[in-house]
Parts: structure tokens; sequence; C-alpha cells
């Protein structure tokens, strides 16, 4: 069902908040909203964040935990953003995270509100077709360190009742029906939109942002983020294997972060672009029907709750073309494996060396190979802390 195209702006003064949820092009929409930061003023809208995408902000308001190993967000990450959107005064402002979609509960999500503006705060809500955000999700998960396989994942998510394990968080934030409503319930529907974003029409959401903020065309310009592209299967079969060494030698949370996600994976995205001939994440036939039928019935949900819906409701359900097809074998490339090895390392390096007295030592021989990568990991941990 085709539904609203947006015929005016929102009102001058609005606080429009952005929630995502995960993988509906959210960082595309931060990188363009940060990079016209200094140019939207001029428009009278302010982008009040101090950096692209405000998580720790977000994390803390809702009181979510950070990513495996990296710092623990405080209320003083949420203080400055509020100081810096009341510092914005009687202008327009535009807030992004899709963190904000990990609020759980009616009291939170109204205390957020309240907090940037009560009545003038307009929630916008983006949306992509389930069967495309499971692969996706599934490699961020791994990211953050997880280590089930995607078919497994998939039957935990999709056929094991309640449906919450090993990651709660997909549900609260990709049950899209549920989500819609408990920000509808803090606002009322009038202050809603949700988007329903068309990947065939690649600057759309940029489009749309213009349209509700009162901006020129095209001011709004992508901002190539290779740090953001999603991982190939062999990739993540790569990380998801070191993630079960990880934990399977007992190393600290910290050094996951460091080394690996911000270490390892990072500089591999930076470095190595995926061809065509690399295998993508592909989802079962089974699954796909599951995400289909999920998706049609939260958009009935979602239109009977009055919010405004722009773009086309049927694509909520819709099927991606190469869903279901059975991927071909993951080969890592020799390349990219050397990428991600020498990004740990360059993690490592960055790390000041203290020299110490020598200390009685075994040779590498005469220790476990876990003892080794044990205490490999405690000391690499012990440098960055020195930081």
């Amino acid at each position: 069902m085709e539904t609203d195209c947006i015929k005016e702006a929102l009102a001058s003064g609005t606080r429009l908040l952005h929630i995502g949820p995960h993988k509906t092009g959210t960082t595309a929409i931060q990188g363009a909203l940060f990079a016209a930061k200094d140019t939207m003023p001029e428009h009278g809208v302010d982008f009040p964040a101090h950096s692209r995408h405000p998580m720790e902000a977000a994390l803390a308001a809702c009181a979510r935990p950070a990513m495996m190993g990296d710092t623990v967000p405080t209320d003083k990450h949420w203080t400055r953003l509020l100081d810096a959107v009341r510092a914005t005064g009687g202008r327009t402002s535009v807030i992004s995270s899709e963190f904000f979609a990990d609020a759980e509960d009616d009291e939170t999500i109204a205390r957020i509100v309240e907090q940037l503006g009560g009545e003038r705060v307009h929630i916008l809500i983006t949306l992509r077709p389930l069967a495309k955000i499971m692969p996706s999700q599934w490699q961020q998960y791994v990211q953050n360190g997880l280590r089930m396989g995607y078919d497994n994942w998939l039957e935990h998510m999709l056929r094991k009742a309640p449906y919450e394990q090993p990651n709660p968080s997909f549900w609260r934030r990709h049950r899209h029906d549920r989500l819609v409503e408990r920000w509808t319930r803090a606002v009322g529907p009038e202050r809603v939109t949700v988007v329903v974003v068309d990947d065939s029409d690649r600057d759309g959401l940029l489009r749309t942002f213009e349209a509700l903020l009162g901006l020129p065309a095209n001011l709004l310009k992508p901002v190539p983020d290779a740090a953001n592209r999603s991982l190939t299967l062999a990739e993540t079969e790569m990380l998801r294997r070191l993630n079960v060494e990880f934990r399977g030698n007992g190393l600290p949370d910290e050094l996951y972060s460091k080394l690996v996600r911000n270490g390892a994976v990072m500089h591999m995205k930076n470095s190595c672009s995926p061809t065509p001939q690399d295998v993508k994440i592909t989802t079962p036939a089974w699954a796909v029907e599951a995400a289909g039928a999920i998706g049609a019935e939260m958009a009935g949900t979602i239109a009977a709750t009055g919010v405004r819906v722009v773009g086309d409701t049927a694509l909520l359900s819709a099927v991606p073309k190469t869903a279901g097809q059975a991927p071909d074998a993951p080969r890592i490339a020799p390349e990219v494996a050397a990428q991600a090895l020498y990004g740990a390392l360059a993690a490592v390096a960055a790390a000041p060396v203290r020299h110490t007295a020598p200390a009685k030592a075994r040779t590498v021989h005469q220790t476990s190979s876990k003892e080794l990568v044990r205490v490999l990991g405690h000391r690499c941990l012990k440098k960055l802390r020195r930081r």
C-alpha cells in the first residue's frame, strides 16, 4: 500500500528525534546530517550533537549497556546532549541514534521525550524489510562477540520461543509494530512519522529528511563510510570463530573492544572492499518466508496506529532476490586476513611499551597454546590500560 508523501515541513521549533532502528539507513543519514552541520543553521535547523552519532548519550538515556568492552556510558553523556539541544532555543533541531530504539518501557520513553522538549518532540522511525535486516543484524552481533552461526541464530530468533536468546535486543528493535506503538503512546500518533525505506531509491531517505526539516533539496549528501560496510560471509565466519577462541580462553572484554572490533575488524573494513566474488550472507528460504509473514503483520498493525507513514508498506514484507539461495563455501582472501591481523597488531603497537626488569621465563615450547593466548591477551590489555 502506497501511503503519504511529505507535503510540508514540520513546524518551526520541532525537535525531530530519529530513533532508527538499526540497519535502516541510520549511519547514512547521520553522516549526511553531520556533514551539513554548519550549513543547516542558515535554513533554521540545528544538529546539536557533538559527533556524527551520539551513541553514548542514547545508551545512557535508555539505561542500556555499551558494546562489549567499551566504556560504560554515564549520565554525563546524556546531559551533554540535552544541554546542546536546549542551546538551540526555539529553532528546529534533529537528533539521530538507532540506540533510542532500545528503550524498553513507557516510563523511559516518556522521560526521554520530556527531557528533549515534551510537546516539541516529533518521532521519526525508519523501517526496512525484516528479511534484509536479519543478515545485517547477525553480522553486527558477531562484531560484538556473538559466537553462534547464522542458521542456528535464525532458529533461535524465529523458531525457539520466547525468541530472546542469544540477542534479546533483536525483537525489541525489530518487532517494528511494537516499537511504533511504544513511542506513539508517549507522543500520540500525530507526532510520529514512519518512513519505509526504498532501497531502490538510494537518496530517497536524504530527500525525506530534507522535506521534514524544510531544507533545500540536495543539501544533504551521501558521505562514504567504509567502516560501516557489512562483512562478507567469510569475514563474519572468521570473526565468529575468533570469538569462540576469545571466549574459550577467558580474555577480558576490554581487550576485545581494543584489539578485535576497533583494531582487526575496523582496519579490515577500511582497507578491503568486498568484490563480486565474495560470498554474501544469504538467508534460507524458510526464514525468508517467516520474515515476510511477520513483516506483513507488522505493516497492518502500524497502519492501525494512525501514525503518518511515508513510503510503500508492502516493502516491509518484501523478499530479497538472492534470499533462500544456498551460499557457496566462504573463503577468506589472504589480503583480508592480513589486514585484519595487521589491525590487531597496530592496536597493540599504539600502546606505549614500558621496560621492566626481566623475569624468569619459560620458552614458547614449554607453554600450552591456550596459555600463550591468555598471557598475550593480558599483556596487551595491560599496555592498553597504560595509555
